[in-house]
């Protein structure tokens, strides 16, 4: 049975529901605990989310993009709602960020990666919230600019301009951090590898 058949009967079926949940519950958790980083809340937090999820099924419409997405933007919401409730900055954790699949298809990446782990977790750190869960979006959930588009409420068009900025911000910043100031010429392996990405991406 495929998704749009298994949605269908979950509007009235909690048994089906109960099947999306074992499908997507693993993937949505791992969105969740990137976003706040503790184990126990983001447990409390991915239990909150199917359950606004089961009461607003039946009102469920396939817009083109997957179920997954409209899971992902009540997560978005009610992750956004527990960091104001605690008037915290959100700030997603990246204490797993070697998992991170960035162009995975180059043989150098990991090497570079693992190279410059903390430095490249402190940069990510200090982006805006928004490009942090673009990152995160994009490299552990692996969705698409439309997808990240329709969790984020942007265009397709707004997030690609954002990932290539964000990415754009992290080089130079990375590159700034290396290169003594008596060697401009230096470049560092992740400034080099970010500024493959971006190539590739406008390619």
């Amino acid at each position: 049975m495929d998704d749009k058949d298994l949605i269908e009967r979950a509007k009235t079926d909690k048994e089906a529901f109960g099947e999306l949940y074992q499908q997507y519950v693993e993937r949505i958790y791992q969105y969740v605990y990137y976003r706040i980083g503790n184990a126990a809340d983001a447990e409390d937090l991915t239990a909150k989310i199917f359950v606004r999820a089961l009461a607003h099924i039946a009102n469920y419409q396939d817009q083109g993009v997957p179920f997954s997405a409209w899971l992902y933007r009540i997560a978005h919401n009610l992750v956004a709602n527990w960091h104001r409730d605690r008037s915290r900055r959100p700030v997603v954790a990246l204490d797993d960020i070697l998992h991170w699949h960035v162009g995975s298809e180059d043989p150098q990446f990991v090497a570079e990666l693992m190279e410059d782990k903390a430095r490249l977790a402190a940069a990510i750190r200090r982006l805006p919230v928004d490009r942090q869960e673009l990152l995160m979006l994009k490299f552990v959930e692996h969705l698409s600019n439309a997808e990240i588009g329709d969790i984020m409420g942007r265009s397709e068009g707004a997030i690609k301009s954002l990932y290539h900025r964000t990415l754009m911000a992290l080089r130079e910043e990375l590159q700034q951090e290396e290169v003594p100031q008596q060697d401009k010429s230096a470049v560092s392996p992740v400034s080099s590898l970010l500024g493959r990405l971006r190539h590739k991406k406008r390619a």
